[in-house]
């Protein structure tokens, strides 16, 4: 396996040499060059023949290729042009890859996949989940290698330092796990934070939400300033609605929780209190 890893690092770097590219830390480019991590990333997620598989963040294509090796078809996506031409060249016979020259973040991704595998750019990795998210009603899987540190929040429970907005719109959406660490020499250049891979699965709303985009902006909002009541950071919010003190007064009156830390809410808390706002004063509040 050593030497399986040797070689993949000397590949890369032939392959950056060719195409005279240095890997650009700030858009999150290390290349993985382990194929034992790869392996695992292929038979968690279960691919078959008959999988469409989106790749975000396609790099020099080493894991595009094992995908596409298995797979039914591999849309890989990828910003960087100077990438891309790498791309189109190593897969120009590939009957089965499809490759996209785009911010992920910006383009509407394809409506006929089943599974994301990704070593996703960390520097994006916040709104790329969030979009994520947003597609799992109509996935079977992701599976994603995060920053540990963020992969970390994904899984927190409440009252933990990594708790967060994230946390609770995760929870809402997917069952969570991390299945492994990845070392750092995983990746050429190594990254400077330690890595894991996460498993994402859709699943049925845990909770009645009446209005999801409300949700998450009441959720974003609380968690400005996590540590604080619920009370105090309704008012803040509140405030920036035009409404007087006695009518924040009265809206705020009839909410639960509002004595305890934003930091302490199960998620639960969060969508309790966007339906109740959502319901009773949306015409005072409407986003």
């Amino acid at each position: 396996m050593k030497n399986q890893m040797n070689n993949l690092l000397l590949e890369t770097k032939k392959l950056l040499k060719k195409y005279k590219i240095r890997p650009n830390r700030r858009k999150g480019q290390n290349f993985i060059i382990d194929y034992k991590i790869i392996e695992k990333q292929i038979r968690f997620a279960n691919i078959s023949n008959q999988d469409i598989v989106v790749e975000i963040g396609a790099g020099l294509g080493t894991l595009t290729q094992f995908l596409a090796e298995i797979s039914k078809k591999v849309i890989a996506i990828e910003i960087d042009k100077r990438l891309i031409q790498i791309l189109e060249d190593r897969f120009s016979t590939f009957k089965n890859v499809e490759i996209i020259h785009g911010d992920i973040l910006d383009l509407e991704l394809p409506l006929d996949f089943n599974k994301i595998v990704s070593n996703i750019p960390y520097s994006i990795s916040s709104p790329l989940t969030f979009k994520i998210l947003d597609e799992m009603n109509f996935i079977d899987l992701a599976i994603l290698t995060y920053q540990l540190d963020f992969a970390k929040r994904m899984i927190a429970h409440p009252g933990s330092k990594e708790y967060s907005r994230l946390s609770v719109n995760v929870y809402y959406k997917a069952h969570v796990k991390i299945l492994e660490k990845v070392p750092n020499d995983s990746f050429y250049p190594p990254p400077k934070v330690q890595s894991a891979i996460l498993e994402l699965i859709p699943r049925k709303p845990p909770f009645k939400v009446i209005d999801e985009k409300f949700f998450n902006v009441i959720t974003q909002k609380l968690f400005i300033r996590k540590n604080r009541k619920v009370k105090k950071m309704l008012q803040n919010y509140l405030e920036t609605k035009n409404l007087s003190k006695h009518e924040i007064g009265l809206i705020i009156k009839d909410l639960p929780y509002q004595d305890m830390r934003v930091r302490n809410l199960p998620p639960e808390a969060f969508a309790e209190i966007s339906n109740i706002l959502w319901s009773k004063y949306s015409d005072y509040i409407h986003e």
